[in-house]
C-alpha cells in the first residue's frame, strides 16, 4: 500500500519512459483521479508518428469495463500538449467523473500539424477518421460505436469539429466547439490560416481556392440530406479578437434551422483565449455526454420533428406523430 501511494506521488510529479511492442508511453499527469499518458503510433497516412495525449478514468486498471471515448482538438499552430497543460482536462474530467455528472470516459487528445482537414501540407482528416479513430479503438477499452463517441475542439480544432460531424455524422454522438474558427466566406487578417501551411499553394500564399473547397459550407447540402444529426454545443467570447462570434453565431443559425432542439450557442465575457476554453468545457462535456447511450439515436422523424431517444421511444413518436 505504501509503495503504491509512493508511486502515485512520483508519477505525478516526474515524467518517465517506459518502452511498449508499439511505442512509447510517457506519464504527464497521474496522482488522485485517472492518468494522461502520451502516446505515438506509425502513420501511413502521414508517413511520420501520430503523437496523441490520452486520459484514462481512475478505475480503469481495475476494471474490465469498455468506455466512451472524448476527441478534444488543439488549435491553429498547437499541438496534443495543449488541452493537458492549459486545458485543466485533467481536474475537470476528475470532478465530472467523481460528481456523477458524465461516466468514466477516455479523453483523446491528438496533435496536427493541420486544421484537422485534408490541406496542402498533410491528410490530417483521413489520418483521423481512417487512422487515429481505429488504433484509439484497437488499443483501448473504448466502446467503439457512434453512441458512444464525442468530439470537440477550439479555434482551428473547433472548425476541425464542425467539419468532421457535418461530413460524417455517423461517426459521432455529440460534439462541441468553442471559439470555432468556422469563417465564411474568408478567414480575417488575423486569423492564422492565411499564414498556416494547411492553405498555403506552391508559391507560398494563401490559397483562397482552398479555403472555399475545404470549408463547411461545401457539407451542408449533403448533411441536410442525411437524416442523421449531431448536437453541436458552440461557444465564443464576446470580444474575440480574430473575430470569431459573428462566424460562430451564422454557424448556429444555419443549424437551427436543420436541428432546433440539437444545438445551442453561448456567447460569454473574454477573449480569443484559454480563460474561456477552460470555463466553457465543463459545460461543453455536460452537454454532450447527455447524449451518450448505446442505443440512442438522434434522428429526423418523418414529419420534420427531432427525436433524441431510445429506439423504442422513437416507434412511439413515430405513431404519435403519424397519428396527429
Amino acid at each position: 500500500m505504501v509503495q503504491r501511494l509512493s508511486f502515485l506521488l512520483l508519477s505525478g510529479l516526474v515524467s518517465f519512459l517506459v518502452l511498449s511492442g508499439v511505442g512509447a508511453w510517457h506519464f504527464i499527469q497521474a496522482a488522485d483521479g485517472g492518468t494522461v499518458l502520451h502516446r505515438t503510433f506509425q502513420s501511413e497516412v502521414l508517413g511520420r508518428g501520430y503523437n496523441y495525449n490520452i486520459y484514462i478514468p481512475e478505475e480503469y486498471d481495475e476494471s474490465e469495463k469498455h468506455y466512451p471515448v472524448l476527441y478534444l482538438l488543439h488549435g491553429s499552430f498547437g499541438n496534443e500538449h495543449n488541452w493537458v497543460e492549459r486545458g485543466n482536462v485533467k481536474k475537470t474530467a476528475d470532478r465530472l467523473i467523481e460528481s456523477g455528472e458524465i461516466p468514466p470516459s477516455i479523453i483523446v487528445m491528438p496533435g496536427s500539424r493541420d486544421w484537422w482537414i485534408d490541406g496542402y501540407n498533410e491528410r490530417a482528416g483521413t489520418a483521423f477518421v481512417d487512422e487515429l479513430i481505429p488504433h484509439i479503438d484497437g488499443m483501448w477499452r473504448t466502446i467503439p460505436e457512434r453512441d458512444s463517441r464525442l468530439i470537440a475542439g477550439l479555434s482551428a480544432g473547433g472548425y476541425g469539429t464542425v467539419n468532421f460531424i457535418l461530413d460524417r455524422p455517423d461517426l459521432f454522438a455529440a460534439a462541441a466547439a468553442l471559439s470555432p474558427a468556422v469563417y465564411a466566406p474568408r478567414p480575417p487578417a488575423t486569423s492564422t490560416a492565411l499564414r498556416h501551411p494547411t492553405f498555403m499553394g506552391e508559391n507560398g500564399q494563401f490559397d483562397p481556392e482552398k479555403w472555399d473547397a475545404l470549408s463547411y459550407v461545401r457539407l451542408l447540402d449533403d448533411y441536410v440530406a442525411e437524416r442523421m444529426r449531431v448536437p453541436l454545443y458552440i461557444l465564443t467570447g464576446d470580444r474575440d479578437r480574430h473575430g470569431v462570434e459573428p462566424h460562430a453565431k451564422a454557424l448556429y443559425q444555419t443549424l437551427h434551422e436543420l436541428q432546433p432542439a440539437l444545438v445551442e450557442y453561448h456567447v460569454v465575457e473574454g477573449d480569443h483565449e484559454w480563460r474561456v476554453w477552460r470555463a466553457a468545457l465543463p459545460h461543453a462535456m455536460e452537454y454532450m455526454y447527455q447524449f451518450l447511450g448505446s442505443s440512442q439515436e438522434t434522428q429526423l422523424s418523418s414529419n420534420g420533428q427531432w427525436c433524441a431517444c431510445s429506439l423504442l421511444e422513437q416507434v412511439f413518436f413515430l405513431m404519435k406523430t403519424t397519428m396527429i
